[in-house]
């Protein structure tokens, strides 16, 4: 038997390796290097089972899409414990951890945001992502600064997922470690101002 049709114990694990699958295949070989016999190799499991739990190409893609938008919203969520500014704070700083700044991870990103441009579908899930990505900053805001209006922290929000954006979509090109650490900075002041 082959690597690539070694049987899974754990059902739960081999939709997991299916899905981390996925991204790599998506971060290597784009879109279009995505489909079924594709991702079952790269995660090591049988065509079959791959099938079994996904459908066909655009729902290996959609389930990637949700799996990242999810990953992004967990980045925002409030802790238990965490006192609301230096919460916001963390999560600030976290989207660009060392993790989120390599090529591979940044190719992948903007595999998954050129997908907006291809199907409806992909583009209503990335938005969904991003809103809902944008929603937590407001409510990591509204906890740290509660006196502020809900236009002003919604606005302070939108602002700051275009930088956060931007410095991802640069960082693709070139790592400016100073201008990462002031958009950064940029972000904190615009979310802390009272």
């Amino acid at each position: 038997m082959s690597d690539a049709a070694q049987p899974v114990d754990e059902a739960g694990s081999a939709e997991e390796r299916i899905l981390d699958a996925v991204l790599v295949v998506l971060a290597r070989d784009g879109a279009a290097g995505v489909s079924m016999r594709a991702v079952s190799r790269e995660a090591g499991v049988a065509l079959g089972l791959a099938s079994y739990y996904f459908e066909n190409k655009n729902s290996l893609i959609c389930a990637a899409l949700r799996r990242i938008g999810d990953q992004d919203a967990a980045l925002v969520e409030p802790q238990d414990g965490i006192e609301p500014e230096k919460r916001l704070k963390e999560a600030l700083r976290h989207v660009v951890d060392d993790g989120f700044l390599q090529t591979d991870y940044l190719g992948l990103r903007l595999q998954l945001w050129s997908l907006a441009g291809t199907d409806p579908t992909f583009a209503e899930i990335n938005r969904d992502a991003q809103i809902r990505y944008r929603n937590g900053l407001a409510s990591l805001i509204a906890a740290a600064r509660p006196n502020l209006k809900p236009g002003e922290i919604a606005r302070r929000a939108a602002d700051i997922l275009v930088i956060q954006n931007g410095m991802w979509l640069t960082s693709i090109l070139i790592v400016d470690e100073q201008a990462i650490r002031r958009g950064v900075q940029r972000c904190e002041e615009l979310a802390l101002a009272d």
